[in-house]
């Protein structure tokens, strides 16, 4: 079993900064893709930020410049978010996709982290 856990949401003023960070564990042999997804009260689950194993980033439009995605070689990915906005709150989740120790395919989904930013 593949677990995902989030941490580093809070509750930060309009302009301030957080960090998101998210590990893996379990029988995980090879993580392809890290993602960061958010979920805004009322809205559709979005991608935030993606990153590949070979470092490849991509970004949704509303987060560029602000955002940045980056991982390690421990198996965990962050995103730290800058400049951030109340059009920023909502849940984020870590996605990971990737290969178990058997060499099954993957997708697993963190539980969330609420981030809320006031004006």
């Amino acid at each position: 079993q593949v677990q995902l856990v989030e941490s580093g949401g809070g509750l930060v003023q309009a302009g301030g900064s957080l960090r998101l960070s998210c590990a893996a564990s379990g029988d995980i042999f090879r993580i392809n893709f890290w993602g960061w997804y958010r979920q805004a009260p009322g809205k559709q689950r979005e991608l935030v930020a993606g990153i590949t194993s070979g470092g490849s980033a991509n970004y949704g439009d509303s987060v560029k410049s602000r955002f940045i995605i980056s991982r390690d070689n421990a198996k965990n990915v962050y995103l730290q978010m800058n400049n951030l906005k109340p059009d920023d709150t909502g849940v984020y989740y870590c996605r990971d996709l990737g290969l178990r120790v058997d060499l099954r395919p993957f997708g697993s989904w963190g539980q969330g982290t609420q981030v809320t930013v006031s004006s």
